[in-house]
Formats: C-alpha cells, sequence, structure tokens
C-alpha cells in the first residue's frame, strides 16, 4: 500500500511535536492502521532557522497554502492558528482541493465552523480536530463516538491550564491573582500577554465546538456569555473553602427549553468533588447523555506531546477511512438554538459584599434579596471593623440568574454597600 503523505503548515510548538511523533513512532502506528504514515513537506517561515527537529527527507516550504495544492501531498495537517488569515486560507484551499485537514485550530473552527463543514462536505473531505479542544484528552472521540447513541443533555470541564493553574495554585497558598499570574508566566503556564486565557477567550472557543459537537449544531461563539478570573480574589478563595468549595473556571453548555446556554465563568465546586480534584494546568470535560449517563475525560490539556498525541490519532482515523463529518451530523442537519435569557437560566450562588460594619446593613440587603424571591442558604461574617469595610458573604437557594442580578443591582446602591458586589455560580450537583 502506497503511504499516506502527510503535509504540515506550521513547525512551531504544536508542529514540531507531530514531527517528533511521526518520526518516533512510524512503525507503531503503521501497525496500528495498515499504511505508512509518510511527512513528506512542512512550511515555515523561515527557511534558514536551525531546527531541532528530525526533518530528514521533508521539504521546507515558505508558503503554507502551496501544500494544500501539492498533487504530492495527501493529507494537510494544519498547526499555524488563528481564525484567519494563512491558517484558514490553509485549509479552505485543502478543502477544496479534496484533501483531508487535521487542526488543533480551535479559533478557527469556533468561528468559520459552518462554512467549513459546508466546504468539507461539497468537497467530500473531511476536517478532524480531536486536538482543538483538550489537548491529549480524547474527549471529541468519546463524544462523536463513544456517545453517538446517546442524546447529551449538558456538557461542561475545564478547558484551560492556564486558568486551573493560576486558581490552583491561589487555592493552595492563598496568594494574589496578580503574584500567581506572574509565577504562571515565568514557569511557562502562562503567555506574555495572557489575556486570551484569563479573560476566557480561549475556552469559549473551546465550549463553542463541544457545544456544536454534543447538540448537533453550529459553533455560535457570539452566544457563550464569557467571564475570566481577573476579579477572583484571595478573599473569595478563602471563603470558597470555608464553605467547602474551590473555584474553577468552567465552561458549561446545557440545552433546555428549546434554547441553549452557553457560558464561560468561575464557578464553585465542591472540594471533593471529580472536577474539584483536577489541579495545576491538567484539563477535564464531562459529558452526560440520557443512556450512558455522566463520563469524564481527564488529563493534560495542552503542550507539544499531548496536542500532538491527538493530531497523529485523527490522522490515523483518516489513514483508516474514519472520515466523520466535522460536527457529527451532515451539514443540512446542524441545529440553530437560540441562546436562553437570564431569567430562563437558574441556579445557586454566592455573593460577597464589602459593607460599612453599622446596624441594618443586613436587614437591608435581606430586604432586597426578598423582594426579589431570592432566599439565603448560608451566611458568613467574621469579626467587626466599625471603621473599615468588611466583607459579608452569604449563598443562595437556587433562583433565576435574571432575579439575583437585579437584586445586586439594586443592593450595590445601597450607601452601606463599599463597592460593587461579587457574584459567582455555585454548582453543587457537579
Amino acid at each position: 500500500m502506497e503511504p499516506l503523505r502527510v503535509g504540515l503548515a506550521g513547525l512551531g510548538t504544536v508542529g514540531g511535536g507531530v514531527v517528533r511523533l511521526l518520526k518516533q513512532q512510524a512503525e507503531l502506528l503503521e501497525q496500528r492502521c495498515g499504511q505508512r504514515i509518510e511527512l513528506v513537506a512542512a512550511s515555515a517561515r523561515d527557511l534558514n532557522k536551525v531546527r531541532d527537529l528530525p526533518l530528514e527527507g521533508v521539504r521546507i516550504v515558505p508558503d503554507a497554502r502551496s501544500l494544500s495544492t501539492d498533487p504530492a501531498v495527501d493529507l494537510v495537517v494544519e498547526a499555524i492558528g488563528g481564525a484567519d488569515g494563512v491558517a484558514r486560507e490553509v485549509v479552505e484551499l485543502a478543502l477544496q482541493n479534496g484533501k483531508p485537514v487535521v487542526t488543533a485550530n480551535k479559533a478557527l473552527l469556533a468561528r468559520h465552523g459552518r462554512a467549513l463543514a459546508d466546504l468539507s462536505q461539497k468537497h467530500q473531505s473531511c476536517i478532524l480536530w480531536e486536538a482543538a479542544v483538550a489537548g491529549g484528552i480524547p474527549v471529541i472521540k468519546g463524544i462523536r463516538e463513544g456517545l453517538a447513541a446517546n442524546r447529551i443533555e449538558q456538557v461542561f470541564g475545564i478547558l484551560n491550564g492556564t486558568c486551573n493553574y493560576i486558581l490552583s495554585t491561589m487555592s493552595a497558598t492563598g496568594r494574589d491573582f496578580a503574584d500567581v499570574l506572574a509565577e504562571a508566566q515565568e514557569l511557562g503556564y502562562a503567555e506574555a500577554d495572557p489575556s486570551f486565557d484569563i479573560d476566557g477567550i480561549d475556552t469559549a472557543h473551546k465550549l463553542a465546538l463541544l457545544a456544536g459537537l454534543s447538540f448537533g449544531a453550529a459553533p455560535d461563539f457570539d452566544a457563550i456569555r464569557i467571564e475570566g478570573i481577573r476579579h477572583v480574589s484571595a478573599l473569595d478563595i478563602k471563603f470558597a473553602a470555608e464553605l467547602g468549595y474551590v473555584i474553577k473556571l468552567l465552561a458549561i453548555a446545557r440545552q433546555r427549553d428549546g434554547g441553549l446556554e452557553q457560558r464561560v465563568q468561575p464557578c464553585m465546586v465542591r472540594a471533593h468533588s471529580p472536577l474539584g480534584q483536577v489541579g495545576g494546568p491538567f484539563n477535564a470535560v464531562i459529558a452526560q447523555g440520557d443512556y450512558a449517563d455522566r463520563m469524564m475525560w481527564s488529563g493534560r490539556g495542552a503542550g507539544a506531546h499531548p496536542t500532538a498525541s491527538a493530531v497523529v490519532a485523527d490522522i490515523l482515523d483518516i489513514a483508516r477511512g474514519n472520515h466523520p463529518p466535522l460536527f457529527g451530523v451532515p451539514v443540512a442537519d446542524l441545529k440553530t438554538y437560540p441562546p436562553l435569557l437570564p431569567a430562563a437560566c437558574t441556579g445557586s450562588y454566592y455573593v460577597r459584599l464589602m459593607v460599612k460594619d453599622q446596624p441594618g446593613v443586613i436587614a437591608d440587603v435581606a430586604a432586597i434579596l426578598r423582594d426579589f424571591n431570592v432566599s439565603m442558604q448560608s451566611f458568613l461574617q467574621h469579626g467587626r471593623a466599625p471603621d473599615e469595610a468588611v466583607p459579608v458573604v452569604f449563598t443562595t437557594h437556587d433562583t433565576s440568574e435574571a432575579s439575583i442580578l437585579d437584586s445586586l443591582q439594586r443592593i450595590g446602591q445601597l450607601a452601606t454597600v463599599c463597592e460593587q458586589p461579587r457574584l459567582m455560580r455555585v454548582l453543587d450537583q457537579l
């Protein structure tokens, strides 16, 4: 049998990992798919750069787009990144030329998923993207194939290792966000400009793809409500621990009442729950099906080796003739769900107020909560400080998101409340 000839667009962290894996595991890969996998060409912006990679016999080309039209390339791996520009052109050209594509590019698929699904179907090709969500964790195959007989009711998880490392370290040490972020940058867990991670954008891209696959829908990135972790303080971490929780940045997608709830936000989960135990730079995804019930996948969500593992697993699938639709169903069957409004979203919440320590404050807060049909479940206040603001913390019973937001807007207007209330979702059922 002729080898499957691979063209690799990009020789950065992910691309370098793919090169090494294809070389080191060549015999194993051939045994597992019955066909030799051969890297024949790769693109790089700097042709003269010295790279510590096994690139003997590999043609290095300056224009990644040429891989998509090269008759000597059977399959294109896109490892450039970005929602537009060259990465998008490489993928579109490959599909137009009938070449299957493997990518780790969550931003591209989250923004242009439906158009790319249509293009791949039109030209009888495919895009596989296991590496785009949760690195080396085989969650896409798990949902697309392992849970194919189920209607997915909800999918949620920890999808960004940078944020999970920061929050886990804050929880373990009591240090402030800025201090731990600086350490994460020094250790290479966070970029020099970490906003893409800590503001929730990276997680939202991944959630858009998980939701699309789980619910048979085109990704709708703009419908996701996104909140990052900049505002999570050591004080919130301390109170969470006292209440038996840890704080995690979660991606959540749930189908209910004909709509789709999609959100990325810091949440409190029980410290000893499965998600509460996922620490450091690790990721975890939980999907709930109507027949299989709850499934959880956990492992390293980023890095050259885990991501390359997922990329090459997709290459093997293509070698075996497995060419599934981009989001699990034909383009004509992709659904469109309206986003759920806050009034339709219910849950329990953690609230922290900074208030003047004087008589009547709690009574005023309780009266406003009563007016908006919000009831307290637990309440914490420590110490007295008549001359400065003190924290008051409470959690609520289940209520509508609209009710808690409206009540906090009113509470924030009280003369005795010194700063905007802090709100966080509490997810006991996880």
